[in-house]
């Protein structure tokens, strides 16, 4: 039975990782969908900023509540997870508890998974009541009905019956090594190592042993069966966040949030003008490219690859969208709906790729089809949301890109904007009077 055991084990193992990794290649392909862009400069100041925010939390924390619960359950769920590496072990090679040998330190490190358990699923708790029953504004928007909102109530679910499935595990295991049954019965007293299963084993009065195995090995299976479908419900979920934090911090723009980003086919042709040696009557190289770079974004190809990777780390907090001064006043924009709408469209392109080998226009693009004119002119450009985003995420440089687009490519601009612009290239000035009446102003009021 237990060479049976070990095989449906390494099975479901392989199984899961694989289906992992498939999910994690497709991934990086529909973030290389993306323009590539260099962020790989200030390498010490972008690794002190992602061990500050991706892993100190220090963002998540300018709420008290919802941050301090947050890093618990973060802490919690990633320390719990040490004990999968013995699991792990434990499955493959038909062992039981094989990190037992470590004595002492061993009943510290369950006993320190069993409060985190018992932290965790407070936390999680916590976290359900406040996302659907104390009517908290950013959990109300439009953009997190239907699945939005079911992801992140399953996600609750799931982290609420993998931390029962652990301390029933314990429990029924304990159980056993009291009684001294055959496998269970280790080598010291691990007494100490249940401080909340312990409260648990009233529930196996009067069982046999028999059947406490078979509760033992039903949580342990589901635990760790549990933890595989969790792993690969990541790609298809928000909590991508998980894995994409850290780079995504990482690749955050250091420069000041107000600089607005100049295009390199702009710049060319600037420096071309601006070369007392270049030629204006030369034919272009002949390998220059047969059509001109594209002005600002219609589309996820228009993006750059940090762009995309900005979308799949969204956690769908709202902070970013409780921030916005643009959403407080009734407009339409929600940063986290604009990251939302990526996210979908890249999914969208990548599901034809995945369906057909190759993307086939399918006569949809990110602007109109999935993120309206009124949401990118409604941002007043403040950068609050950028501010606000627990993990680094840049609603803003997005809309910036559209609107660039519609102004470079389209002529689409608001006709206040428009107006403006024409006066600033004819007066230099956004206003309406020749250069030479602006300070008439001063001699009326002498």
């Amino acid at each position: 039975m237990h060479i049976i055991a070990q095989i449906l084990f390494v099975i479901a193992l392989l199984a899961g990782v694989g289906f992992f990794a498939r999910n994690i290649k497709r991934l990086i392909r529909n973030i290389k969908l993306g323009r590539e862009i260099d962020r790989n400069d200030r390498a010490g100041e972008r690794f002190a900023k992602m061990a500050r925010i991706a892993f100190g939390q220090s963002k998540m924390v300018r709420k008290p509540v919802a941050g301090f619960l947050h890093v618990v359950v973060y802490l919690g769920f990633i320390i719990i997870n040490i004990e999968v590496l013995e699991i792990v072990i434990d499955g493959v090679f038909g062992t039981h508890r094989i990190f037992s040998f470590m004595g002492g330190f061993y009943n510290v490190l369950i006993a320190a998974f069993e409060i985190l358990a018992f932290l965790v699923l407070v936390g999680v708790i916590i976290f359900w009541i406040r996302r659907n029953l104390m009517n908290i504004y950013r959990f109300l928007s439009r953009e997190l009905k239907g699945w939005p909102k079911n992801d992140a109530n399953y996600i609750l679910y799931f982290e609420m019956v993998l931390m029962l499935l652990f301390l029933t595990m314990n429990a029924a295991d304990h159980q056993l090594q009291l009684n001294g049954a055959e496998h269970y019965a280790l080598g010291h007293s691990m007494q100490a190592a249940f401080p909340i299963s312990n409260f648990i084993l009233p529930i196996f009065d009067g069982m046999t042993n028999a059947s406490l195995v078979i509760v033992e090995r039903t949580a342990w299976w589901l635990h760790i069966l549990g933890i595989l479908f969790f792993l690969n419900y990541l790609y298809y979920s928000k909590h991508l966040h998980i894995l994409l934090a850290f780079p995504n911090v990482y690749y955050f723009k250091l420069q000041p949030k107000g600089e607005f980003d100049n295009l390199e086919a702009v710049k060319k042709e600037v420096a071309l003008m601006m070369d007392p040696d270049a030629d204006p009557f030369a034919a272009p190289a002949e390998d220059a490219e047969e059509e001109p770079e594209k002005f600002g974004a219609s589309d996820i190809f228009d993006l750059n690859q940090v762009q995309l990777l900005n979308s799949y780390t969204c956690t769908e907090c709202g902070r970013c969208t409780a921030e916005c001064p643009a959403n407080q006043t009734g407009k339409k924009l929600s940063p986290r709906k604009i990251m939302m709408d990526t996210r979908d469209r890249v999914e969208e392109v990548g599901a034809i790729i995945n369906q057909k080998g190759k993307f086939e226009d399918d006569g949809k693009q990110l602007l109109d089809d999935y993120i309206l004119r009124e949401e990118l002119w409604a941002c007043t450009t403040c950068n609050a949301c950028v501010e606000a985003c627990p993990v680094g995420i840049d609603p803003l440089s997005i809309i910036l890109d559209m609107r660039r687009y519609l102004v470079m490519e389209q002529s689409a601009a608001p006709q206040e904007l428009a107006i403006a612009m024409t006066n600033i290239e004819n007066n230099g000035a956004p206003w309406p009077y020749n250069q030479m009446d602006r300070l008439n102003w001063a001699e009326e009021n002498k």
